[in-house]
């Protein structure tokens, strides 16, 4: 019986591995072509890998939580359909030597749960909310390692429990590298007399969180953050004390904007079969602002900066499970307002229903949130590292502006709508910062409201 590998496949340039979710397919399952056999993950997004054709899934080369390169098999498969028969019908000898090597180590795990349980009996230490299997708590008692620094040992395992790597990866850093012990009391005792120097910001963020122990009162619910969400708040964290982050506001007239979209808007869905929004207009608008100041458009790396030719931006979406991601328009300023707005749909749409592809959210030089979507009239947003800097659109509200007119001022009801971009201080000065902002919103105040698209 020929058996064929199933590959990781190629997710994007900066992307060698990924790790293992869930498999969607058991050995002796019938698959066909295009069907996804299993979850993957990378630091970028979830994704599936579908079989390659028709057949039989023969092999599972690696387990929920492990690591796989892009190239590897992760799995073989049979296409020959005596494969099929075998499956469906196996014979009864080997059944039998199944059943009995099943049964031999169904009896030696108990054994071993057994002689683990009576060395540390207790999974779930007091006063905490997290569980560790008996192998995790007698490891932790024979090297001495506290409850307070069990609960802080990031796990790796299935709901983010600490599994017996965690805890040993753990125990080989401490040793070279001793950490401080936050005590109930408040009091904090060195494991040596010089405490070690925090090697990364990652380190430095998990030590201040776990300074102030969180009180539980009666009803307080407890949720496990979702992978994806410890990604986001590592990566906003990480931004914020990566780059000292200064926000400039402007308040930009966008009537002409409005007023084009609303004269528009029914028959472009009618002739195109999409919705046309606003966000490829202020897209637009940013990719001609970074073209005017191309000084926005860099990345820090130690005490160089790197000048980025392609203008790529990405727009934040909301997931609908709550999480945020960030697809990228390549070379957004290459595009007309047609091409960003079919881009704008088909990411929003993919992103919502968690068909991104790696490649889709990498590369970014800029980025624009909505934050005006939720009906917030301005924000203040945290930079999305590598680069230097990122806009909030804010709600677009009616209210009473002073006009001027060749006949003297006037009072007319406009549309506002508020600017706000925050920017690396390291590289970006406040003129810089300002007068980009300010330019963004010259371009929309000079619409044209007899643009075609």
């Amino acid at each position: 019986m020929a058996e064929n590998p199933i590959l990781v496949p190629k997710m994007g340039e900066s992307i060698n591995e990924a790790t293992v979710i869930r498999w969607l397919k058991n050995v002796g399952d019938k698959i066909e072509k295009d069907e996804p056999i299993v979850e993957i993950a990378t630091d970028k997004v979830d994704n599936e890998i579908p079989s390659p054709a028709d057949g039989i899934l023969t092999q599972q080369l690696f387990q929920d939580g492990d690591v796989v390169k892009v190239g590897e098999a992760i799995a073989m498969f049979s296409s020959d359909s005596a494969a099929v028969a075998a499956t469906a019908e196996p014979k009864k000898e080997e059944t039998t030597v199944e059943i009995d090597t099943a049964v031999e180590n169904i009896e030696n795990q108990i054994n071993e749960a057994i002689s683990i349980s009576q060395a540390a009996p207790v999974s779930k230490p007091a006063g905490s909310n997290r569980f560790y299997s008996p192998l995790v708590m007698n490891i932790a008692s024979q090297e001495g390692v506290s409850s307070e620094e069990l609960e802080r040992i990031e796990g790796t395992g299935m709901e983010g429990r600490v599994t017996k790597a965690d805890i040993l990866k753990y125990l080989q850093n401490r040793k070279s590298a001793p950490v401080e012990v936050q005590t109930a009391t408040g009091v904090t005792n060195a494991a040596t007399s010089v405490s070690a120097p925090i090697q990364n910001d990652a380190v430095q963020t998990k030590a201040v969180a776990h300074t102030s122990p969180i009180n539980l009162n009666p009803g307080d619910e407890i949720i496990q953050m979702d992978r994806v969400r410890k990604m986001i708040a590592d990566h906003m964290v990480m931004s914020m004390q990566t780059s000292p982050h200064v926000t400039s506001f402007v308040e930009a007239d966008v009537t002409n904007v409005v007023n084009w979209r609303n004269k528009i808007k029914d028959g472009f869905k009618k002739r195109e079969g999409e919705n046309l929004t606003f966000t490829p207009i202020f897209l637009w608008a940013i990719a001609k602002a970074i073209k005017d100041y191309p000084m926005i458009n860099v990345s820090v790396d130690g005490d160089k900066i790197i000048k980025k030719r392609n203008i790529n931006i990405g727009m934040a979406v909301a997931q609908n499970n709550g999480n945020l991601i960030v697809p990228v328009i390549k070379n957004a300023d290459s595009m007309n307002l047609l091409g960003l707005t079919r881009a704008v749909n088909d990411f929003a749409v993919r992103a919502r229903n968690n068909k991104l592809t790696p490649d889709d959210i990498q590369g970014g030089t800029y980025t624009l949130t909505n934050v005006g979507s939720f009906g917030n009239i301005a924000g203040t947003p945290v930079i999305n590292q590598p680069q230097v800097a990122i806009m909030a659109v804010g709600t677009i509200t009616k209210k009473p502006a002073v006009i001027e007119t060749e006949h003297g001022d006037v009072i007319a009801i406009r549309q506002k709508m508020i600017l706000s971009h925050s920017y690396d201080h390291r590289v970006v000065d406040g003129a810089l910062g300002g007068m980009f902002v300010k330019r963004v919103a010259e371009y929309l105040e000079q619409w044209d409201v007899n643009t075609e698209i």
